[in-house]
């Protein structure tokens, strides 16, 4: 990969990264010694077997000693993407205490996922960057709409591809180069693509991709907890990303990322008829400010709110106009009021979104604007839309 494009892989979502909200879960393991290695009781879920714990000690070892900081990714000046969901998931895995409110459903329902990963189990998945494969595989590597499969049995494709249809119908931006695509854990069961990440990603030589590559299939299969690599906390995310050329990858076009685990656990929650469009929606909202032009060039609290809540605003623009999803209001603010609150309190954070009040205020102006325009049938331009929501931002943080 070349200097210019390595700050992109630095800057996908680095869900071990013990930054923003954090909750202690550590208190939840349950650990005991096996031949001086550390494993786990996990009852119904099963057992790693000796074969495979030795392997994971040996790994542990081995970075260790080869890789002091843990295997990082390379990092140069390059493209910036989008990341709408990285804090929750970084707060679920962190191990120190925070003021952050934990107490929210997607907060709690992830928790839950979690509670059988002990320190064994949390350590190997940190110590192989396995958390982060789905998102760098989905960043460089997935790069066309085709084949893409939603949904760890598939159960969102449907709504995604229609989802993705409708909103370059609604929106007057040029979108046909944007590549929808998913993220997903099912690549951790895939060896020869793991060995692409690590090799394009970690620019790890081909023994050592060869050996990380090996483990991390085998483990995704191997460890219960794993669930075949199709836990959620694998892909708990979505992203947009501007394209760009790379003398060694080539053309990596604009794109949205959109992880099964994410969707899943609306799903469970009871939302599965809003969600998937919903998120998807605002992270359309940033290609539309790609074109626009509307990223500040340098990033700030206050910058990023804006961009965030503008996104905000363009999905439920979308979501509540007639001739877009048609959704009624009163059951798209319940699940904004469930969206909204992931515990976003890092305030002079680069990466913060807005107060979830601020956010369900600017979703509820953009309601407005789609109520009144039901009357005439009519879609403003992605121009005239964000010069209406320049105006009024000022009151919407206010």
């Amino acid at each position: 990969m070349s200097k210019n494009t390595r700050m992109a892989v630095a800057m996908a979502c680095a869900l071990m990264a013990a930054t923003g909200c954090k909750k202690d879960l550590a208190a939840n393991n349950r650990d005991f010694q096996v031949g001086g290695i550390e494993n786990s009781s996990i009852g119904a879920a099963g057992a790693i077997s000796p074969a495979l714990l030795q392997k994971i000690t040996e790994a542990n070892a081995r970075i260790a000693e080869r890789f002091p900081n843990g295997l990082q990714p390379v990092s140069q000046q390059g493209p910036v993407h989008h990341s709408e969901l990285q804090e929750l998931a970084r707060s679920a895995m962190a191990v120190t205490p925070t003021t952050c409110s934990g107490n929210t459903a997607v907060n709690v329902w992830l928790n839950q996922q979690l509670a059988d990963w002990t320190t064994t189990v949390r350590r190997f998945a940190s110590n192989t960057a396995m958390l982060d494969l789905p998102t760098y595989h989905a960043l460089y590597l997935e790069n066309s709409s085709e084949n893409q499969v939603f949904g760890v049995n598939g159960e969102f494709t449907q709504v995604m591809q229609k989802s993705f249809k409708d909103h370059k119908r609604f929106w007057n931006i040029a979108s046909d180069d944007i590549a929808l695509v998913s993220m997903s854990g099912r690549i951790l069961r895939d060896k020869e693509t793991l060995k692409k990440v690590y090799s394009v990603v970690y620019g790890l030589n081909a023994d050592d991709a060869e050996y990380f590559a090996t483990l991390v299939s085998e483990a995704a299969v191997g460890v219960p907890q794993f669930r075949n690599g199709d836990h959620p906390i694998f892909s708990f995310n979505a992203f947009a990303l501007r394209g760009f050329n790379d003398v060694d990858l080539g053309t990596i076009p604009d794109k949205i990322a959109m992880g099964d685990g994410i969707m899943q656990a609306y799903q469970e929650l009871g939302y599965e008829d809003v969600a998937p469009q919903a998120i998807f929606s605002h992270e359309f909202g940033h290609h539309v400010q790609y074109q626009l032009n509307l990223f500040p060039a340098v990033r700030s609290a206050e910058g990023t709110r804006r961009t965030e809540l503008m996104a905000d605003a363009y999905s439920t623009y979308y979501l509540s106009h007639s001739r877009g999803a048609a959704m009624q209001w009163k059951r798209a603010q319940l699940f904004y009021d469930v969206f909204y609150n992931i515990g976003d309190c890092g305030f002079t954070s680069t990466g913060h979104h807005g107060t979830p009040l601020q956010r369900l205020a600017s979703s509820q102006w953009a309601y407005g604007l789609a109520d009144a325009a039901q009357k005439q049938g009519h879609i403003l331009t992605a121009e005239a839309f964000t010069a209406l929501f320049e105006q009024q931002l000022p009151q919407l943080v206010d």
